[in-house]
């Protein structure tokens, strides 16, 4: 079947510009939108294989939609200059590609593809339409999808009519509608105001078009139905605006279109002229024109898409692979002394029970791959001594991951001086793939094959052949040489060499070593929480069937919507599609209308506590140590905060008496031993008080005074003595509210207060701690001048939605932007004093042992013998890892278990 692929030119040309850095050439050209546009082309030649090629463009800003609505697209800032000089350059890319290219005086590109899609479709093609605009979803049909693009353009969602339907519950044509009701701020197409996404939905599912909610307005009640009937001219515009125009006068001779390959010598040319350097060297430029496939080799994106290189072209930049066997172990080991990057393969989440797909190894231009049988005989002795040896330094990607999965091999993973993993996640913590695939296309190298090609995906999954797995792993290993070689350069250029060297490189051994070591579980007193939760679960079901009058199923919404709703006449809160909800905000604000809800609150809690706690804890148990082994994910959070997983540890709930129970079964490993749990006082609010240089916050801390009481006594204007229970509770909401930039209406829900007391409080804080003011103030305009803000030891967070024009993207980011140089700090903090406490356990020669990091508190296994010095030694590490303007606050405890510690 032919098939017709469409690009909406200038969205996804000024898409690639917002996603990538400003990129120019060595005369100055600005090239980032070009190169970005050049990418998505060869991916989706790659991909797509079409039989016919077009990209519209717009013409002008006047279309035909501004002789009936002068204002459309009004509100759009002018095109950066940066961006506008490149629309040449990518015009002539498509033209060197060898793709057809259209525009046309009073219409959009949008309406060319319209037109198109129809024709196309009509004609019996498959068309594909790329855009990053969901007005396209119009357009789709049982021949006709749309491949959105999310993450810049390194990613497509596509969009036929049933996942129009899974997403929206809407066909294809209401998309028009949804458009009418909602509008849309980024063509100033007014809609009907206050009337959002859900709120148009929810409309369109009652009444499918706009003209038929307007005919039903009358019977909309409060304020919607106001709205709706005051602004039914402007949604009947909008929908008009909306619409694409799907009949464009235009020759659709279809020879004209047809895909044939690129022009070779225009398009190297091209690519000479913008420096694209990467691409040159994986294409072929000779005479004639070239398909975009297998023999080419594809492209390698920088920063965008996934697509993947073939074998051939991937192997130019390996000039000799070898599959050793136990009889050519000795190749490698005389290339030891000469290895650049060493790939060890785990396949799996959990690196504690993953398996080992093999290691690939990069020495000169050869390529050396290893299975784990391989690596466990005799003969690859001097290889095992190699890796363990931490004088030899070793180039890795994910040196946590490997230093784990060797372990429990009994292979010790030391000199790791180099991890592509960890650098990446410093450079971009806001980055969701930190894949080698990702990062080669990011920095464009040569390109490797994405994981899910070589292993395929889900019930597919299966290791593949030797020869292709090896091959796989050996360009693994280059691409770690070549990557590391652009993030060196690039933490010196950003100054993080040493949060990287000195902080998160060291810590991840530690956080390895923590792991391996566990946490020893008592399953008999999991068992017999357990059992004491059952009893209480029990009485609780009981007194809920009493009040409800009946027996039902209470992990049913349905059934309890009944109850709750239908006999005991509560009011709704709140509805979803399925009926009234019954999620625990609402059971909150029900529960001083009838008993039942406090007992089906606390149902809930301890269902969770038994089913999540008692029974989750007692499967994650490893039968060979009787311990847990949880996963600390080191680059998942953007604020540099630790995450556990495999269990997660953080989460284990202890403000109920219930969930702090369960600590009770977290022992020492060693007969008489204790253990220490260190946790840091109002380790943010500290951070605060030293970045804001706020007087009276710094003034409280260095008298010791209870910081929630302190500002109490300030906001109230009270005496300490007449601080009561709700001044502190209130004072100590805006406190840590304040870290997380809360707003007057968060302050109000936590509270319980007016929008407008929990405003005034705010207010008040800040006419108070002016110091805390003018960092907020201050860091934003920072954060907008930059791009990204920092902590203390210059780790770094990227807003780009700072300066965004939609003031919900906008003001979240303005929050990031306060709360993260303190949250962050206070990271960075912990993760100091682990490193540092590490190095003082070794050099002290102490068997004390740190098990578990959660939130602000480090936990140790200790000897008897060893309790007095720790009880020293660790607040002192702790308290000093970093020097504030403020002192540090640990306070420590122990006893036989955790829960005796806390």
């Amino acid at each position: 079947m032919s098939k017709l692929v469409l690009i909406d030119g200038n969205s996804i040309a000024s898409r690639a510009f917002y996603a990538l850095p400003l990129l120019s050439n060595s005369s100055g050209l600005h090239t980032n939108a070009a190169y970005g546009f050049t990418t998505m082309l060869l991916r989706l030649i790659e991909e797509e294989k079409p039989t016919h090629f077009l990209v519209a463009f717009d013409a002008g800003k006047i279309t035909f939609r501004h002789s009936g609505y002068q204002e459309y697209k009004g509100g759009r800032a002018k095109t950066p200059p940066e961006l506008s000089e490149q629309y040449p350059l990518i015009k002539e890319l498509v033209r060197a590609f060898g793709i057809a290219q259209f525009e046309l005086e009073g219409y959009e590109a949008d309406d060319i593809i319209g037109t198109m899609s129809r024709v196309g479709e009509e004609a019996g093609m498959e068309v594909v339409i790329v855009s990053g605009d969901k007005d396209m979803l119009q357009l789709a049909s049982d021949r006709v999808t749309i491949a959105l693009t999310r993450k810049g353009i390194s990613e497509t969602e596509r969009f036929d009519p049933a996942h129009i339907k899974e997403v929206y519950d809407l066909v294809p044509d209401q998309i028009r509608d949804l458009k009418g009701l909602m509008g849309d701020t980024s063509d100033n197409i007014p809609g009907i105001p206050g009337v959002g996404e859900k709120t148009a939905l929810k409309l369109l599912h009652e009444h499918p078009t706009v003209e038929e909610v307007l005919e039903a307005a009358d019977g909309i009640k409060g304020k919607l139905g106001e709205k709706v009937r005051a602004h039914a001219d402007d949604a009947r515009m909008s929908k008009e605006l909306a619409t694409i125009f799907r009949e464009v006068p235009m020759d659709v001779a279809w020879e004209d279109k047809q895909y044939a390959g690129y022009d070779g010598p225009s398009l190297g040319g091209l690519f000479r002229k913008l420096e694209f350097k990467s691409l040159l060297e994986k294409m072929d430029f000779s005479g004639g024109t070239h398909p975009v496939g297998a023999d080419a080799g594809g492209p390698a994106e920088n920063g965008e898409g996934e697509t993947s290189s073939s074998a051939t072209a991937q192997d130019q930049d390996i000039m000799e692979t070898i599959l050793l066997t136990s009889d050519t172990l000795g190749a490698l080991i005389e290339q030891l002394p000469h290895v650049q990057a060493v790939h060890i393969e785990t396949i799996g989440d959990n690196p504690h029970v993953a398996d080992l797909a093999g290691l690939g190894f990069l020495a000169g231009e050869s390529g050396y791959f290893m299975t784990e049988d391989l690596l466990a005989l005799p003969e690859a002795a001097s290889i095992r001594e190699w890796l363990s040896d931490p004088a030899i330094p070793k180039t890795v990607c994910d040196v946590h991951r490997a230093k784990v999965a060797l372990a429990w091999r009994g292979i010790p993973l030391n000199g790791c001086d180099f991890d592509v993993v960890l650098a990446a996640y410093l450079l971009d913590p806001t980055e969701s793939t930190l894949t080698l695939h990702a990062m080669v296309n990011k920095y464009g190298l040569p390109g490797i094959a994405d994981d899910t090609e070589v292993y395929g995906k889900g019930a597919k999954f299966k290791l593949p052949e030797a020869e292709i797995l090896s091959s796989h792993l050996k360009r693994k290993a280059a691409a770690i040489a070549k990557i590391a070689a652009v993030q060196k350069k690039e933490l010196d250029e950003k100054e993080m060499s040493g949060l990287f060297f000195d902080l998160e490189l060291p810590l991840a051994g530690v956080l390895a070593d923590m792991e391996l070591q566990g946490m020893k579980i008592a399953p008999e007193v999991l068992n017999a929480i357990g059992d004491e939760l059952k009893q209480r679960i029990e009485a609780l079901v009981a007194d809920i069937y009493r009040h409800a009058g009946t027996e039902f199923n209470l992990n049913s919404p349905k059934q309890l919507g009944e109850i709750l709703f239908n006999k005991l006449g509560l009011p709704v809160i709140k509805k979803t599609k399925t009926g009234p909800s019954t999620d625990v905000e609402v059971l909150e604000r029900l529960r001083s209308r009838h008993e039942v809800v406090a007992h089906i609150l606390d149902y809930r809690t301890l269902a969770k506590l038994q089913s999540t706690y008692i029974e989750g804890l007692l499967k994650e148990v490893r039968p060979e140590t009787g311990k847990i082994h949880t996963f600390y994910r080191q680059t998942i959070t953007a604020t540099g905060r630790l995450s556990s997983q495999y269990p997660n540890l953080q989460n284990i709930p202890i403000r109920l008496e219930e969930g702090r129970k369960i600590r009770k079964a977290f022992v020492p490993s060693e007969p008489g031993w204790k253990i220490i749990s260190a946790d840091y006082s109002q380790i943010e609010l500290r951070v605060l008080a030293h970045i804001s240089k706020d007087e009276r916050l710094i003034d409280a801390f260095h008298h010791n005074m209870d910081i929630h009481t302190k500002t109490a006594m300030d906001v109230f204007g009270v005496t300490e003595d007449q601080v009561d229970r709700n001044m502190r509770r209130s004072a100590k909401a805006v406190n840590f509210g304040i870290v997380y930039g809360i707003s007057d209406y968060g302050l109000s829900q936590n509270l319980d207060i007016s929008r407008a007391e929990a405003a005034k409080f705010i207010e008040q804080y800040f006419a108070i701690f002016q110091g805390v003011r003018k960092y907020m103030d201050d860091i934003v305009q920072t954060a907008r001048r930059d791009g990204y803000v920092t902590t203390l030891l210059n780790r770094r967070r990227y807003l780009p939605e700072i300066n965004a024009s939609n003031y919900n993207l906008r003001s979240f980011a303005e929050r990031t932007a306060m709360n993260t140089p303190i949250q962050g700090t206070a990271a960075d903090i912990i993760k100091l004093a682990m490193v540092q406490m590490a190095k003082r356990l070794q050099d002290e020669k102490l068997n004390s042992r740190m098990l578990l990091q959660v939130h602000d508190e480090l936990v140790f296994e200790v000897p008897e013998e060893e309790v007095e010095r720790m009880k020293q030694l660790v607040p002192e590490v702790m308290e000093g890892a970093l020097a504030l303007d403020v002192p540090l606050k640990v306070e420590v405890e122990y006893g036989a278990d955790w829960y005796e510690a806390k």
